[in-house]
């Protein structure tokens, strides 16, 4: 994927985002498999923006959105523990949305976007194409940042094994 920060459009669409101190503040929080989660929704935000500008959709609202759709301000893996499970996954795109709307001015597509991006596991579907687009980007990229960790580990192990091997036989 290209580089985000060279997209002069992209970055006109988000910078205040980008800025901000809030959403800066994600970089302290792990989403998957060791990503920290403003990286996870700068990915998120980027592919969705590139395939609803190639699509026609309003590329704007799902930048903006793919942005802001896991600002909770909270380690996640807590409340999973805490909760045994789907709790986070039910709950946090209302605290997003919250944050979201405290720091940022949203438009109505956007807060519908985040507040339904965990569909289906939230029954509710997105009105707008774009919040399916965010869906898809969300699980991909999700999919992307746990498979790295497990393929990094896998060679890690395939490493070890042949250098046990090795040193096996003589």
């Amino acid at each position: 994927m290209k580089d985000y920060r060279f997209d002069r459009e992209y970055m006109e669409c988000v910078s205040d985002i980008l800025e901000h101190p809030v959403f800066n503040r994600l970089d302290e929080f792990t989403q998957h498999a060791g990503s920290s989660r403003r990286d996870h929704c700068i990915q998120v935000s980027y592919l969705a923006y590139t395939i609803c500008k190639k699509r026609g959709l309003d590329y704007v609202s799902a930048a903006r959105a793919g942005l802001l759709h896991d600002l909770f301000l909270y380690d996640w893996k807590d409340v999973y523990r805490r909760f045994g499970g789907l709790y986070h996954g039910f709950d946090h795109p209302k605290a997003a949305l919250e944050n979201a709307e405290k720091y940022f001015e949203l438009n109505e597509k956007e807060r519908n976007i985040i507040l339904r991006h965990m569909f289906p596991l939230t029954l509710i579907p997105p009105r707008y194409a774009e919040g399916l687009v965010i869906n898809y980007a969300d699980e991909r990229c999700c999919a992307a940042e746990v498979f790295s960790v497990m393929r990094a580990k896998m060679q890690d192990r395939y490493r070890r094994l042949a250098v046990k091997a090795q040193s096996a036989r003589g």
